[in-house]
């Protein structure tokens, strides 16, 4: 029962007139960022999106229903949740997940998200930390949590979305 509050929780912050707005930025952002690309010296080809909390549900958001334009080549949620609503489409982009199994609001948030994005065989890599609880961001705390940056340099290194210099 726990879970399901949980879940209907993600859904209302998901589906709220904020998140959709927030949903609106950042596709707009991610089209934006492509179209201003060359002038800024980026590869229009490794544009991502991350996100924490409801960013993470942002990021998500943006990743399960872009355009063309506005599709992002990654896409990261750290301590985040998808709606349950949400359909995961058929090339959507590579995925990086990160959570606490004591995050008291999302714990099994990701899960899910993993799994959806598994069963359309789309890249998708879970993270889950014994402690750290919700909010930890780049904080030290003594958790294994404290590494997900390394986590994720490591998985956008290996997926081609950064390059690294010897």
């Amino acid at each position: 029962a726990m879970a399901q509050g949980q879940r209907r929780s993600a859904d209302d912050v998901a589906r709220s007139s904020g998140a959709l707005q927030a949903r609106a930025d950042g596709l707009v952002a991610v089209k934006r960022v492509r179209e201003l690309a060359g002038r800024y010296g980026i590869a229009p080809n490794r544009i991502g999106i991350i996100g924490f909390s409801a960013g993470g549900v942002v990021a998500l958001s943006v990743a399960t229903q872009y355009q063309a334009a506005s599709r992002p080549d990654f896409a990261a949620s750290i301590y985040g949740a998808l709606p349950g609503d949400a359909t995961v489409p058929a090339d959507a982009p590579p995925l990086f997940l990160a959570v606490s199994a004591d995050d008291p609001l999302l714990a099994d948030a990701s899960q899910p998200v993993f799994a959806a994005w598994r069963a359309q065989k789309r890249p998708a890599e879970l993270h889950v930390y014994e402690k750290g609880g919700h909010g930890y961001g780049l904080n030290k705390s003594g958790a294994t949590s404290d590494h997900w940056i390394d986590a994720f340099y490591w998985w956008l290194e290996a997926g081609g979305f950064i390059k690294t210099t010897d």
